[in-house]
């Protein structure tokens, strides 16, 4: 079970209040601790809702439920349970004043991705002007207890949440007047702070999980033990360790366990199961040997060689087979052109690359760990062959300044993100970033349409070269282009700008300026009034056809310079 939502909502304070953290009588065996999760165990469950006996008839068979202790998307992003979530059910936190905000979008997209089903917790319901907290752990209790304005203010809320989430595909409801649990969404107001509502928010999870999770309920001694990394993290006095949450099967004392490394797939064998010492405070005395741990659970396990074992990844006491597939899936570097990403852990790598396949983006390397000058190299060649593979996408990692100078040296972007929906989004605005620059690029190597009209009064040099004043009417005027007249007859190359003296790279519309044109004589090719335009080929033709840098009126321009030059080609059959 994991908890998820919007930033300040109410993940931490939910889980603080469900693991009993900041409960004063907290009482020994209600809740266990273990290493990166929680087990409430049923008496507790039963004990927090007997107020509910006359409302619901659900009686408990689960033993507990196992809550991740870390909040928020990473539960999702890190640990892989063959290419779906370790949660089997979760907790989505909205704050039921501020209702659905960016990272709910997020959270509410990473639990559809990982189809895992989720509740609602309207957190804060303490917060509804006029609230009075009633001392019950009941929301419905609660609710009892409050003046009729409060409760109509708390339906209006509901009712705007239920709105929201509809918005998003989701028939919702509160949950004591859901209809099928299949097929509608759950809200729970309650209050992490207060812990009113959590009864009904334990009671519904747990029922929802015997009901509809019936094939995990149970445990088979003989199955092979099966779980994955949450972290690989030095101990004193012990070395290199892995937290894990197993979640099926049973793990003992001097177990064979296959794991994944960057490298292929490694065995070693289980020296020491721990699990955190809550009855004592002595640092040196901070684990608790155990010879066995059943699903579901949070242990920490001492192993000799763990050092390169990947975060996020599963491990098995069974055949190594299935892993070394899944990791030659997720980690791979091809010959074919494509982006180079980089995350922090395998279930990680695996979201990002799922995600970068369904945008239609290409990969052409995909690893664990910190960017290195390999993946900088490989960018720079990328990207020399399609300016839009000349990147680094890094979901999670924690950038070097050395290996960012050398991506800057060598014209490689870095772009990175902690949040793994960003990253396509993110890639899609750079490669569009990419086609206008080179756009702009080839833009600068062909003529630019213009339309100009020679001034009279302003012939200054009949030719070789040619210098007299101009006006510009319409378009961008450059050197280094050739003029035509309005029946397409070429009539010279125009070789400089100048205004006052000053040279000039271009002049714009409006502009009236001096110009040398090569090639040309006035008063014979060209005469006082005349309009004269760019000459464009073919290949400039097209490309300011498709152009989105042009303004309405060059577009018409481009038009009427193509009809001038096919009229001209007529004129020569």
């Amino acid at each position: 079970m994991s908890v998820l939502g919007h930033v300040d909502h109410g993940k931490t304070t939910l889980l603080d209040a469900i693991r009993g953290s900041n409960v004063a009588k907290k009482e020994a065996g209600k809740i266990t601790q273990m290493i990166g999760a929680s087990i409430v165990e049923k008496k507790t469950i039963e004990e927090l809702s007997k107020e509910l006996k006359d409302v619901f008839k659900t009686e408990l068979i689960i033993p507990g439920l196992l809550f991740i202790d870390t909040p928020g998307h990473e539960v999702f992003s890190n640990l892989r349970v063959r290419g779906g979530s370790i949660a089997d059910i979760a907790i989505l936190v909205i704050d039921i004043k501020q209702g659905i905000q960016p990272q709910t979008v997020e959270s509410i997209k990473i639990l559809q991705n990982a189809k895992t089903p989720f509740v609602v917790a309207l957190n804060k319901v303490d917060l509804i002007d006029g609230w009075k907290e009633s001392g019950s752990k009941s929301f419905l209790k609660a609710l009892s207890k409050q003046a009729d304005y409060v409760k109509e203010r708390v339906e209006n809320r509901i009712y705007e949440v239920m709105g929201e989430l509809s918005q998003h595909g989701f028939d919702s409801e509160r949950f004591d007047r859901v209809d099928d649990f299949t097929k509608q969404l759950s809200l729970i107001p309650m209050s992490a702070k207060t812990e009113e509502g959590m009864a009904e928010l334990l009671l519904l999870v747990a029922g929802l999980s015997q009901r509809y999770l019936k094939d995990k309920l149970y445990i088979d001694r003989e199955a092979e033990a099966k779980g994955s990394v949450m972290e690989v993290k030095e101990e004193k006095g012990l070395g290199t360790t892995v937290d894990v949450i197993l979640y099926d099967g049973i793990l003992k004392e001097g177990d064979s366990l296959k794991f994944m490394t960057k490298e292929g797939i490694m065995e070693t064998r289980v020296r020491a199961l721990l699990l955190p010492n809550v009855s004592s405070n002595n640092p040196k005395e901070k684990y608790r040997r155990v010879k066995e741990v059943v699903a579901a659970a949070g242990v920490k396990i001492a192993a000799p060689n763990l050092e390169e074992v990947l975060a996020g990844s599963p491990f098995t006491s069974g055949k190594g087979d299935e892993l070394e597939k899944e990791l030659k899936s997720i980690i791979f570097e091809s010959n074919e052109e494509g982006v180079v990403a980089k995350a922090d852990s395998l279930g990680s790598a695996e979201a990002l690359l799922n995600l970068l396949r369904k945008e239609g983006i290409a990969v052409a390397k995909l690893d664990i760990g910190k960017i290195n000058k390999e993946d900088i190299n490989l960018a720079s060649v990328m990207g020399k062959k399609n300016r839009k593979y000349g990147v680094v996408l890094a979901f999670n990692i924690r950038l070097d300044e050395s290996v960012e100078l050398l991506a800057k040296e060598e014209g490689v972007r870095i772009i990175d993100s902690d949040v793994v929906y960003r990253i396509p989004e993110l890639y899609k605005e750079f490669v569009d970033e990419s086609a206008r620059e080179e756009s702009k690029e080839i833009e600068e190597k062909v003529a630019h349409p213009v339309k100009i009209m020679a001034l009279p009064g302003f012939f200054f040099r009949e030719s070789k070269p040619a210098v007299l004043g101009i006006e510009v009417l319409e378009g961008k005027l450059k050197p280094g282009i050739d003029l035509i007249k309005e029946d397409g007859k070429i009539v010279g190359e125009l070789k400089s700008i100048q205004d006052k003296g000053k040279s000039l790279k271009e002049a714009e519309k409006g502009s009236k300026v001096a110009v040398s044109v090569d090639g040309a004589v006035l008063h014979k090719d060209i005469e006082e009034g005349d309009v004269l335009y760019s000459y464009l080929n073919r290949e400039a033709i097209e490309l300011w056809k498709e152009s989105s840098s042009l303004t309405e009126e060059e577009k018409a321009l481009v038009e009427e310079i193509v009809k001038i030059e096919r009229k001209a080609r007529l004129r020569k059959l």
